[in-house]
């Protein structure tokens, strides 16, 4: 592309040098000297945009391995440990053989050789992990000073573990002592017993335990410094004795305790008739775990188990031997881990394709405004780069050119973003959210010169007109849109089918955003029609306001398909997080009611006082409460079943049922009953199922006998939580079996610390708020939900951007259309209401839109979306599921502002025009 000097002779005449006659333009300084505006808008918009794309895959890997830490922690060490186990050598090898194999310079040999077999990814905490020699039958003690609950002596488990003096501090005493020369024939040894263990079987300093052929001195009481830690809880009886029950029809018990030997003090135990055992317990580091990991994880722990790894344990501590000895040797590796990371990654699998929904969505949304912002700058550069066309600019030149300029504002907005993103959320790979920049990076460099390119392919000097109106879509156009009709119509049908399983592709999880794509191209070829329809009225009204506005409106640009793409695209994608956010919140309210019956239940297992249902009436936020006895142990037709039978008063649990929504019915129906009449009886579909609608007779827990007849069958009720159940007025019942056990109360902002104060010390009382909040049981579920606020969030702020964009693309125009009229003598108010009712046909149309998109897409998907796995714990054997649902918030306040933007829009635009004046207006537009 060349450009010459004003004044110079252009052609064959010229004399000059070619080279001297050529002045190479600074394209891109110049450019950016010139809008430095819409350079810092296009940066601020690519560095959010670059942001949000980065943090989403760190977020995601944030709360992934948290959840899987937070598993593994409650799993406990019992389950996550990995134990490896051996038994002394065979007796066919010699005496001392075998007791060297126990002493802890061999143990600790091996113990490191075993840690070096461990397959990465796994990490093992080396401060947690041990070794030692243990035995695996409990030893009777005949010690007659030892509890004996039922008759039974007490038995120990020797242990001479690694590490006792780094993980205890001695509490009494001191730490038990043992030199290198203990042999299989010593038979008196020391030990050291924890604080739990010597107050359960009376132990002190000094105290004597004959153990078999041993004689045990207990010379100090330890207390664990980490309980809970892998050392002391992979076998909880090294800290806490058991009472063990022998299986049925016996009913003894006796207790069984550890005392913890010296580590040297192991080759004794070969003596004994405990059958001791070698074992190394290694502790995995949970700070370690990442869930991207996963499937090797599991894959080292499969190794170790019955893999390569076992077969070199194997050979380490088994020492050189035959294959068969290799494949079928006596060291065996054992854990639960492996069922932890299946079960959380089971969860994580569920809770995936819901996530993938909400990021296909905010990441199509974050595309097409980053690719309507290329397109309105093209649009507005539209004359002066058909100008530079037409004196001879090349396509590949010019597209070059404002490559250059875009990349030199994009790439430094990305890396900006990219390291905010980074350090907003410090944990997660890299890789991805670099990548992700990359990506925002690379759409918004090419967006303005693939537009450029796409119209100015062919030299034209004047198009005539391209406004919505007058152009008709191309046979491409056609083409694209029944292709992504057909798309959506497929992936809204297979979703509706398979729903978000674990084999949800990613055609389901951009359902939603198709069909919000499909109603803006739908919208956008209905968009001319209202406007024509509505000109011809408007034309006959006195003033020029309204005619002048909707003939404007009708002469949009073609390019306003991607503005109304963006907005309708944001609103269904805000519409359906919200709609997500709220599917899970009243998921878990139902399911905290019907754990709870109301908003709050006070219960003992004995009559309540007489004045507590006053009490608690007056206590803050209680605005009605509905007293029930509740008689677990009512037995129909004196028989042996038992069913739950509650009395109560028709009128408060009629309305408390109303209000709940569990098992409504008219008070009226329950009537008390007269003398030698059957009493009206509410009762659950599997108790009249079994007794049907005939009279029969109740028997209950104090001797009295009340003859019931079922007249309404209900699928639950707020008093008992099960499936069995039968409701009776309480004035039926006798003076004792009619007295209060529990008192179900309804109000908003209950003060649970109130309640609990007036309620008796025996008396348990469960709050539906509380309750609540125990249902996110894992970072799965509040990194979800963080994720789609973030969606919300993010399409109503694209959506808002959207309008934005278009109306500041236009903008001039309408300002020196305003200055011209007013030249003419429109006023200001005039004025004003000419810029309103110019852009709101569109704010409408996509505010309008967008509404009933986003509902239509909810209820289009809501059979195939299940929300369980975020909603509720995956545990919890009373979850329902949780559906989705539609919420009015999210539907109403982003299309409020869209509407209000466009409003305040054409309100400060005005405003700002008429300060400036029509004359300087006018000549900053011919300047334009």
């Amino acid at each position: 592309m060349r450009f010459f000097r004003t004044g110079e002779p252009e052609g064959p005449g010229r004399t000059e040098p070619r080279a001297a006659a050529r002045v190479t333009a600074p394209w891109v300084r110049t450019r950016l000297r010139t809008a430095p505006g819409a350079a810092c808008a296009l940066a601020l918009l690519v560095a959010l945009t670059a942001c949000l794309t980065a943090a989403f895959p760190r977020a995601v890997d944030r709360y992934e391995d948290t959840g899987l830490r937070r598993a593994a922690e409650q799993a406990r060490p019992d389950r996550t440990g990995i134990e490896v186990y051996a038994p002394p050598p065979s007796p066919m090898e010699s005496t001392r053989m075998r007791e060297d194999a126990l002493r802890p310079d061999a143990l600790a040999g091996q113990y490191t050789e075993v840690r070096t077999q461990v397959p990465p990814p796994l990490v093992l905490d080396r401060d947690q992990s041990t070794y030692g020699v243990r035995t695996t039958q409990d030893i009777p003690v005949p010690d007659p000073w030892l509890p004996r609950p039922t008759g039974e002596p007490a038995r120990v488990t020797l242990v001479a573990q690694a590490g006792l003096a780094g993980h205890a501090s001695v509490a009494q005493g001191r730490l038990p002592r043992a030199d290198d020369q203990v042999t299989s024939e010593t038979s008196g040894l020391e030990a050291a017993v924890t604080t739990e263990t010597a107050k359960a079987l009376h132990i002190k300093v000094g105290s004597v335990i004959h153990a078999g052929s041993f004689t045990v001195r207990v010379t100090g009481i330890v207390t664990p410094r980490v309980p809970q830690g892998a050392y002391w809880s992979t076998k909880t009886i090294l800290r806490t004795p058991a009472l063990i029950r022998e299986p049925a029809p016996s009913v003894d018990m006796y207790w069984v305790g550890t005392l913890l030997l010296a580590p040297k003090a192991a080759p004794a135990l070969l003596a004994g008739s405990g059958k001791p055992e070698r074992y190394w317990q290694l502790a995995p580091e949970v700070q370690s775990l990442r869930a991207r990991d996963l499937p090797a994880l599991r894959s080292a722990i499969a190794s170790l188990e019955a893999g390569p790894a076992l077969r070199e344990v194997r050979r380490e501590i088994d020492g050189p031997s035959t294959e068969f000895s290799e494949l079928y040797g006596s060291t065996e590796v054992t854990t639960d881990l492996d069922d932890v990371l299946i079960a959380y990654d089971r969860l994580r699998e569920d809770v995936a394709p819901l996530v993938a929904v909400a990021a296909f969505g905010t990441g199509t949304v974050a595309a097409v405004v980053l690719l309507m912002a290329g397109g309105l700058t093209a649009d507005r550069r539209r004359t002066e780069l058909a100008l530079l066309r037409a004196r001879g600019a090349s396509l590949r030149g010019l597209t070059a050119r404002l490559f250059a300029e875009t990349t030199v504002v994009a790439v430094p907005a990305g890396a900006l973003g990219l390291a905010a993103a980074l350090l907003a959320v410090p944990e997660g790979r890299v890789g991805h959210a670099v990548w992700a920049a990359v990506a925002v990076t690379a759409v918004t460099c090419v967006a303005l010169p693939l537009r450029a390119a796409a119209v100015h392919r062919v030299v034209r000097v004047h198009t005539g007109r391209e406004d919505i109106s007058s152009v008709r879509p191309s046979r491409r156009r056609t083409v694209a849109e029944l292709t992504l009709l057909v798309l959506a119509a497929g992936a809204v049908e297979s979703l509706r089918r398979r729903g978000t399983s674990g084999s949800a592709d990613d055609l389901v999880s951009l359902a939603p955003v198709l069909v919000g794509v499909v109603a803006a191209l739908v919208l956008v070829r209905l968009y001319p029609l209202p406007l024509r329809g509505l000109a011809r009225p408007a034309a006959r009204l006195r003033g020029a306001v309204a005619h002048l506005s909707l003939a404007r409106a009708g002469r949009t640009s073609a390019s306003a398909v991607l503005p109304l793409l963006a907005l309708l695209t944001a609103l269904t994608t805000a519409a359906f997080g919200g709609s997500v956010l709220a599917g899970v919140q009243e998921a878990r309210d139902h399911a905290a009611l019907l754990a709870v019956g109301a908003d709050a239940r006070v219960e003992t297992g004995a009559p309540l006082p007489s004045g507590l249902p006053d009490r608690l009436r007056d206590a803050p936020g209680v605005s009605a409460l509905s007293a029930v006895s509740v008689t677990s142990e009512a037995k129909p037709e004196n028989g042996a079943l038992s069913v739950p039978l509650v009395g109560v008063n028709p009128a408060d649990y009629a309305a408390l049922s109303s209000r709940t929504g569990m098992g409504a019915f008219e008070a009226a129906g329950l009537r008390a009953g007269t003398a030698g009449e059957a009493a009206p009886a509410l009762a659950s579909t599997a108790t009249a199922r079994m007794y049907g609608t005939r009279p029969f007779p109740v028997l209950l827990p104090d001797g009295s006998t009340l003859t019931v007849r079922i007249t309404t069958v209900l699928d639950r009720t707020p008093a008992v939580l099960g499936s069995d159940f039968l409701v009776v007025n309480r004035e039926a019942l006798s003076p004792a079996a009619a007295r209060p056990t529990a008192v179900l109360l309804s109000g908003t902002s209950l003060d649970g610390a109130a309640i609990r104060k007036a309620a008796p010390k025996a008396a348990s009382v469960h709050l539906r708020s509380e309750e609540r909040g125990r249902y996110v049981d894992s970072p799965l579920q509040t990194g979800a939900e963080g994720v789609y606020a973030t969606a919300v969030a993010a399409g109503t702020g694209y959506a808002v951007l959207a309008l934005f964009l278009s109306l500041l693309r236009t903008s001039p125009d309408r300002t020196a259309l305003l200055a011209r009229l007013r030249t003419m003598g429109l006023t200001r108010a005039a004025g004003r209401r000419l810029l309103i009712l110019e852009s709101l046909p569109q704010a409408v149309l996509a505010a309008v839109g967008g509404t009933l998109t986003g509902w239509a897409t909810i209820h289009l998907l809501s059979p195939g979306i299940d929300l369980t796995a975020i909603a509720l714990p995956s545990a919890d054997p009373s979850s329902t599921g949780a559906e989705l649902r539609t919420d009015a918030l999210s539907l109403v306040i982003p299309a409020t502002a869209v509407l209000l933007l466009a409003v305040g829009t054409g309100v400060g635009q005005a405003w700002w025009s008429g300060r400036r004046g029509s004359v300087q207006e006018l000549r900053a537009g011919d300047a334009r």
